[in-house]
């Protein structure tokens, strides 16, 4: 019974955390200092994330990154997670 209960909360917890996280279009629009609608390279390294990573979301390599490849940038390390 209480393995039922952890599993539980534990399911109830995961749900409420990943509601809470923000949308690709959330994130971008915060981390677009100058509004153009995309991240650039300067801007994410700004928003505290590693400069190394921007090459990996940045999917077209056009120096941009979208909420588009920011999403489906989320959606392949869900993938990967198992998830």
């Amino acid at each position: 019974m209480r393995t039922l209960i952890l599993a539980a909360v534990l399911a109830a917890a995961a749900g409420a955390a990943q509601a809470q996280m923000p949308s690709p279009a959330d994130i971008v629009a915060r981390w677009d200092t100058d509004k153009d609608g995309s991240v650039s390279k300067a801007e994410w390294v700004a928003a505290g994330r590693p400069a190394e990573r921007f090459d990996l979301v940045d999917a077209d390599k056009d120096g941009k990154v979208t909420a588009a490849e920011l999403e489906a940038a989320f959606k392949a390390m869900q993938q990967r997670r198992g998830g």
